[in-house]
C-alpha cells in the first residue's frame, strides 16, 4: 500500500507541479500579468476543451444517467450547505459567492484527468470524462451565476452565463453528436492542439495565484469564510459525495472514480471566476492553494483505499 501511495505521488503529482512552479517563478521574477491569461482561458481554451471532450466521450447511457443525477444532486447539496452556512455566519454576499465556488467545484480537469488515468486506466477515464465535461459546463454556466450574483441581480447574473462562449461550445458539440456530424481532420487537429494547452496554462495560473495569495492579508470575516470553505471542501464534501453515491446505488469503478473526483482540491476555474466577478478572489485563491497542497498527500491514499 505504501509503495502504491508513493508511486501515485511521484508519477502524477510531480509532473503536475512543474507548470505550477513555472507560473510561480514567472510571477516572482517577471511579474507575470494574470488578467490576460484569465481572458485567454475563459474565451479561448475553455470552450475548445469542452467541445473536444464532448465530441470524444464514449460511455453508456446508464453511466450518463448516473453521472448526471449524481452531479446535480451533489451540486444542490453543496450549494445549499455553502449558502446556508454563509447566511448563518452572516457573511457578505461576495463572501457567500466565494464559499459557494469553493464548496461546489473541484479541480477535476487539470488534476483529475491524469490522476484517474493512472489509478483506473482508460476505462476509468472514459467514465470520468462525462463527469469532467459536466463540471466544465456547470462551472462555466452555473458557476458564473454563483460568482456574478454577488454584484448583479438574477437577470444580469444569468446574462453573464451567456456572455462567455463555454455554453455555446457545449451546445455545438451536443448538436454535432445528435446529428452524427464529424469535424474535418485538419480542423480537428487544430482543436486538439488548442485543447492540450488548457492544463499547463491553467496550472501556471494556479502558480501565479499561489504567489499572490502570500502577500494578501485576510480580515476576520474573510478568515472565517476561508476556514468554512476548507471545512466543507476537505471534510463535508467527501461525506456528501458518499451519501449521493450510496443513495443512487452507484457501484464499481464508477463509484471509485466519482468519489476520488469529489475529493479533489478547489477548482482553479473557481479562482478565475472569482477574479473576473470580484467574488472575494483572495479567499478562493488561498483555499485553492491549501487544498491543493494538502491533496498531494490525501489523494494518493484515497486512490489506494478505493481501489
Amino acid at each position: 500500500m505504501i509503495e502504491s501511495i508513493f508511486s501515485t505521488l511521484f508519477e502524477v503529482i510531480v509532473p503536475l507541479s512543474l507548470p505550477v512552479i513555472a507560473g510561480a517563478l514567472l510571477s516572482r521574477f517577471k511579474q507575470l500579468e494574470i488578467k490576460p491569461l484569465l481572458t485567454m482561458v475563459l474565451y479561448y481554451l475553455t470552450p475548445v476543451l469542452i467541445f473536444e471532450t464532448l465530441m470524444k466521450a464514449e460511455v453508456s447511457y446508464q453511466d450518463v444517467y448516473f453521472i448526471l443525477a449524481y452531479s446535480l444532486l451533489n451540486l444542490v447539496l453543496l450549494w445549499g450547505l455553502a449558502n446556508g452556512l454563509g447566511k448563518l455566519l452572516r457573511l457578505p454576499a461576495n463572501n457567500i459567492a466565494a464559499l459557494t465556488l469553493i464548496s461546489a467545484f473541484t479541480n477535476s480537469v487539470n488534476y483529475g484527468i491524469p490522476l484517474v488515468l493512472l489509478a483506473f486506466g482508460q476505462l476509468g477515464l472514459d467514465k470520468a470524462s462525462v463527469f469532467i465535461v459536466l463540471q466544465m459546463v456547470i462551472i462555466n454556466t452555473i458557476g458564473i451565476y454563483f460568482a456574478a450574483r454577488s454584484h448583479f441581480n438574477m437577470k444580469n447574473a444569468v446574462k453573464s452565463v451567456f456572455s462567455l462562449p463555454a455554453i455555446y461550445a457545449a451546445i455545438l458539440a451536443l448538436g454535432f453528436r445528435l446529428l452524427q456530424l464529424s469535424v474535418p481532420s485538419g480542423l480537428e487537429s487544430g482543436l486538439s492542439m488548442i485543447a492540450e494547452a488548457y492544463s499547463p496554462v491553467v496550472l501556471a495560473i494556479l502558480g501565479v495565484q499561489m504567489m499572490n495569495v502570500k502577500t494578501e492579508k485576510l480580515n476576520h470575516t474573510t478568515e472565517t469564510t476561508f476556514w468554512a470553505g476548507m471545512g466543507i471542501r476537505l471534510l463535508l464534501a467527501p461525506l456528501i459525495a458518499l451519501f449521493c453515491l450510496s443513495l443512487l446505488n452507484i457501484e464499481g469503478i464508477l463509484f471509485s472514480v466519482l468519489f476520488v473526483l469529489a475529493c479533489m482540491p478547489t477548482a482553479v476555474n473557481a479562482g478565475i471566476l472569482a477574479q473576473k466577478f470580484d467574488a472575494s478572489p483572495t479567499i478562493v485563491t488561498k483555499t485553492i492553494l491549501w487544498t491543493t497542497l494538502l491533496s498531494f498527500f490525501i489523494l494518493p491514499f484515497l486512490i489506494v483505499l478505493v481501489k
